[in-house]
């Protein structure tokens, strides 16, 4: 244990007597400096002690906040008596912090009694709990929050968020009326206590505020003149999440001691909950640019040739998986556009970051696009040396216009041979073949090169295709037979009308069935008299 230090020693805190929650400052060398009833029961104490100590846990994860400004984390513990228990630190400049307690009965059985000694509305406070508790949307949440703020608290509430530089953003809402989003160059403490809310810092009581002293920028149309005025942070996950001001207007009465500790209760649950939304709403904003690296990308008509593809991922709502294909048109209209359709060993978004790591070496090696062996062999050295344990299958297709005919040079790697439809509609397998690539020392390779004729077309699809199971018993796998009859259907077809009809087809046999990822790809030679669009925008969307 710390070496205590008697509350009676420090001033300063007083105000922490009303906190909604536990809460202690310790100093920078993890002394108590000073701590709430509230806190000191939590913290072991028993009322009417002089003393109080810090145990080990607290003092280690007081110790352990990061000094270079980084965010802290939340410590937890589990309490003989309170059961489990969250930290939260606030860092202050000189090395000491305000740690606020949360435990899991929402410390009801250590908060301070109201200055009536009867209990607070709790029902009110769970219902209100239960709004803010309804959406992971950041301004939905704070126009809950002020909405309610002002139905039940106060004549008008305006959530203030964290803000950067001298441009405040706020919420506001007048009783009955409907939130207004206001953005001002102002100050903070133009507002006494706002500045201070802002960081962190323990509410003031409402009668250190003087209301005249309200700037007319914060107080919503039509409430006139300001009577009592309310402010109290909005505790975050580390982080402050804004602070909730109550206004009322002259002649409503102050708020009263009671009223003070209810608004702060409801401001810990408005902060928890406007965190938990900005936390989500930046971890989607990751993920989703994360997934726009990782979509197939569009397929258009490049240098005289149709290309259009397809992708169906085993877990719909991922939209990415472990097939993948790719085009890297030729920066000469004469050269050789490099395609590829592979798929990576696995499902989801675990398998999908690995095809994001293989497309960006495939990527990295296009000036060796001329000779695939080579390609194929630094891939396979490349995820032989990745910690990743998966290995992957695909297909190279470098193909190049010559004339009114479409060459195209195959290489496969441990994938399902392309096939080839002809405009007669005969269907033919193409003979390359070779290994697998990330399991074995050497890989190999047989490249095939195939011409297509106007009207012909080359099919690179992944076996998620033809081992999709499904049919009558649901157990029946589409087969290269099945897939071969529907191209030899679909003869003379567009690119993407070929793409169409073979995940038609699937999805019809498959029906709601699992299934793995799926992806196909077209290269067809355009019919003659075809007229190209320049610029390469036919096609669309995978």
């Amino acid at each position: 244990m710390a070496s205590p230090t008697s509350p009676a020693s420090t001033t300063g805190w007083e105000f922490l007597a009303g906190s909604p929650y536990p809460v202690a400052v310790l100093g920078a060398d993890a002394g108590l400096l000073h701590a709430n009833d509230s806190a000191r029961r939590l913290l072991g104490e028993p009322d009417g002690r002089p003393s109080a100590a810090v145990p080990q846990w607290l003092r280690r994860a007081h110790l352990a906040l990061p000094s270079d400004g980084t965010r802290p984390s939340t410590a937890w513990h589990t309490d003989p008596v309170a059961g489990p228990i969250e930290a939260h630190p606030s860092p202050r400049d000189d090395g000491s912090a305000v740690w606020w307690f949360v435990a899991a009965d929402g410390c009801a059985g250590l908060l301070p009694r109201t200055a009536t000694g009867g209990p607070c509305d709790w029902e009110l406070l769970t219902r209100l709990s239960g709004l803010l508790l309804s959406s992971l949307n950041v301004d939905r949440i704070q126009e809950t929050v002020v909405r309610q703020a002002a139905l039940h608290l106060a004549d008008a509430a305006v959530v203030v968020a964290p803000g950067s530089g001298r441009t405040l953003r706020f919420v506001s809402c007048l009783r009955g009326g409907d939130p207004a989003r206001v953005q001002v160059r102002a100050d903070p403490s133009e507002v006494p206590g706002l500045a201070e809310a802002l960081q962190g810092f323990p509410p003031v009581p409402s009668r250190w505020i003087d209301p005249d002293a309200t700037p007319r920028w914060l107080v919503p149309d039509g409430l006139g003149r300001v009577g009592s005025v309310l402010v109290t942070p909005l505790p975050g996950h580390g982080v402050p999440a804004g602070a909730l001001v109550l206004l009322r207007a002259a002649g409503a009465g102050p708020f009263s001691t009671e009223e003070e500790v209810f608004a702060r209760m409801f401001a810990a649950r408005a902060g928890a909950a406007v965190s938990a939304a900005v936390m989500y709403s930046e971890q989607a904003s990751v993920t989703d640019l994360l997934m726009r690296e990782l979509l197939p990308p569009r397929l258009e008509h490049l240098n005289g040739v149709d290309f259009a593809g397809g992708y169906r991922a085993s877990v719909e709502r991922d939209r990415i998986g472990g097939d993948f294909y790719d085009v890297h048109p030729a920066v000469d209209p004469d050269g050789e556009t490099l395609a590829l359709l592979g798929d990576v060993s696995g499902k989801g978004m675990e398998a999908a970051v690995m095809t994001g790591k293989v497309r960006n070496t495939l990527h990295a090696l296009l000036p060796l696009a001329d000779d695939h062996g080579r390609v194929l062999q630094l891939l396979n050295q490349a995820l032989l040396t990745s910690r990743h344990a998966r290995f992957a299958t695909l297909v190279l297709a470098s193909v190049r216009r010559e004339d009114d005919r479409v060459r195209v040079r195959l290489s496969a790697a441990g994938h399902p041979a392309p096939m080839v439809v002809r405009a007669d509609g005969r269907v033919a397998d193409s003979s390359t073949l070779g290994s697998i690539v990330g399991v074995l020392p050497e890989s190999t390779t047989r490249t095939d090169t195939v011409l297509l004729d106007p009207g012909d077309a080359c099919v690179l699809y992944s076996d998620g295709i033809t081992e999709a199971k499904g049919g009558p018993t649901g157990r029946e796998q589409f087969g290269d037979h099945r897939l071969r009859q529907a191209l030899g259907e679909c003869a003379g077809m567009p690119a993407e009308a070929i793409v169409e009809r073979v995940q038609m087809l699937t999805a019809q046999w498959i029906r709601e069935g699992r299934h793995d990822d799926m992806a196909v790809m077209v290269i067809a030679a355009p019919p003659r008299g075809h007229l190209a669009v320049g610029g390469g925008q036919r096609g669309r969307a995978a």
